[in-house]
């Protein structure tokens, strides 16, 4: 039989493994549920203003590249990517103010000047994480765990890197002012993870923002999913928009194919899903056994916190904000126990604000500037609110904040909103419990304790994404592509 191969979901994990096997020579068919590719990497266009609905932050392009290179093609030709400095404006509500970029000695001019005894604290901690990173992400994060082997030969590293310790404990030992401790613990924010339960493996973003940058697409995320498409395409590949997967079929201990929320079969002697794991497992295959366990063990897990997000556009200029703008509230472990531990939408928050027109003036009018801010909050396991009602009013006091804390005339001058609720997450992404980046990334949720990219009993089952090895993020779920195509070519070689 002809392999063909199914990828389910055009997320940048399904993009970019439907890209490898395409280039490998496996006839490929990418399936969306959605009329657009990029999974939570929509785009929403409204009175002439361009909106990511997801991920904003591209670093490590790298992986993109190797992507293009398998076509012989160079990503320069295709898209480019615009350099964001500094990477992140970190903003309290006592006023203090903190650049973090990507220079070491303008980062330690701003240390010193607020804890100077943290210097030194700064410079261990970027000797850490240069060692964390060539760890879990140089030598392992492209790579699959099968087995329980795999994660025996990497345990004495991780137990040498103290991985077993938490990203905020690791940075608590290296700063002693409470703001920097903030504001390097926060990452793993970014991949889904509570600083204070996330193994200090997460720490790794520093050095890989550090050694690649943090980038913006010219044109949106969206630009770069549209680049990755053509890739797909010109190599061979077919896309189809609009195409539900009600199921996976399997027979004799192995997938057949897919079939459509109408009845439309896709064969498929490969079938990749870069859907939710929970969603997978328990809507595609719950006519399985297997599939149904999976469903259950995993819907047990910890997943990820959600996130309300709002996307507005003001009819003038806001010069002087940065592109990536994260604000700390009153409170910070407190508040992050209210959002993953105990379920309580709290009266406070803390917000990342997106200011993409800072990059790229085209996504908004003329005179105008595009933004989305989110707030983490509570899955909808740990809190079942009802966003319908909720969702306005929480709304207006994100809004008033922003207008208050760095956006005045944010509502005189308001010409679109639109949101974006942990609801919508479970139902327009499928996402279990509408957890915003799957499995959460604690110690006992990484590597060979994620959902595998092969699935050890049904045959020609794959999975990318989030929910699998090495995680959430852009370099992550690019790398799961990685990992898993690797295994796939591996199996067809013998």
């Amino acid at each position: 039989m002809t392999d063909h191969a199914v990828v389910i979901g055009s997320g940048f994990g399904g993009l970019a493994c439907a890209i490898r096997l395409q280039a490998a020579g496996i006839a490929t068919t990418l399936v969306e549920r959605r009329d657009q590719p990029g999974g939570r990497a929509y785009v929403y266009r409204d009175a002439g203003f361009t909106f990511d609905a997801g991920p904003t932050v591209i670093t490590a392009p790298e992986c993109i590249d190797e992507l293009f290179s398998l076509a012989g093609r160079a990503r320069q030709d295709a898209i480019e990517l615009l350099p964001v400095d500094p990477f992140y404006r970190l903003l309290w509500d006592d006023g203090f103010r903190f650049d973090y970029g990507g220079n070491p000695e303008v980062t330690r001019e701003q240390i010193r000047a607020i804890a100077p005894d943290d210097v030194a604290g700064y410079d261990r901690f970027l000797r850490y994480t240069d060692r964390v990173f060539e760890a879990g992400y140089a030598r392992l994060a492209h790579v699959p765990f099968l087995h329980f082997t795999d994660m025996i030969r990497v345990a004495p590293e991780l137990v040498r890197l103290e991985a077993y310790r938490t990203v905020y404990g690791v940075v608590r030992k290296h700063f002693r002012e409470p703001h920097l401790r903030q504001a390097f613990s926060f990452h793993s924010l970014l991949v889904g993870g509570n600083p204070f339960a996330a193994s200090s493996i997460y720490t790794l973003i520093h050095c890989l923002e550090r050694r690649f940058g943090v980038f913006y697409p010219r044109g949106g995320t969206g630009a770069l999913v549209t680049a990755l498409v053509d890739l797909f395409r010109t190599l061979g590949g077919t896309v189809r928009l609009g195409f539900e997967v009600a199921r996976i079929e399997v027979d004799g201990g192995r997938v057949h194919g897919v079939i459509s929320a109408t009845g439309e079969r896709v064969a498929g002697s490969i079938v990749v899903s870069n859907a939710d794991v929970v969603h997978s497992y328990g809507q595609l295959l719950g006519h399985h056994p297997h599939g149904r366990n999976q469903a259950g063990r995993l819907g047990r897990r910890r997943h990820s916190m959600s996130l309300f997000v709002a996307y507005f556009g003001l009819g003038r200029k806001y010069p002087g904000v940065a592109h990536h703008t994260v604000l700390f509230g009153p409170r910070y472990r407190e508040l992050l126990g209210d959002i993953f531990d105990r379920g309580v939408l709290a009266d406070d928050f803390s917000l990342y604000l997106h200011a993409p027109t800072v990059t790229d003036p085209s996504l908004a009018p003329s005179g105008c500037d595009a933004f989305y801010v989110l707030s983490p909050v509570p899955h909808l396991g740990r809190a079942p609110l009802d966003w319908t009602a909720i969702g306005p009013r929480y709304a207006d006091r994100i809004l008033d904040y922003l207008e208050r804390k760095l956006l005045p005339g944010l509502r005189h001058h308001l010409v679109t909103l639109r949101t974006f609720t942990p609801r919508d997450f479970a139902t327009e992404l499928n996402a279990h419990w509408g957890s915003a980046f799957s499995l959460e990334p604690i110690l006992t949720q990484s590597a060979y304790f994620r959902v595998h990219n092969r699935d050890p009993q049904i045959g020609g089952l794959y999975f990318v994404g989030a929910g699998t090895h090495p995680g959430a993020g852009l370099p992550g779920v690019i790398n799961s592509a990685k990992a898993t195509a690797s295994v796939i070519l591996a199996a067809r070689a013998r």
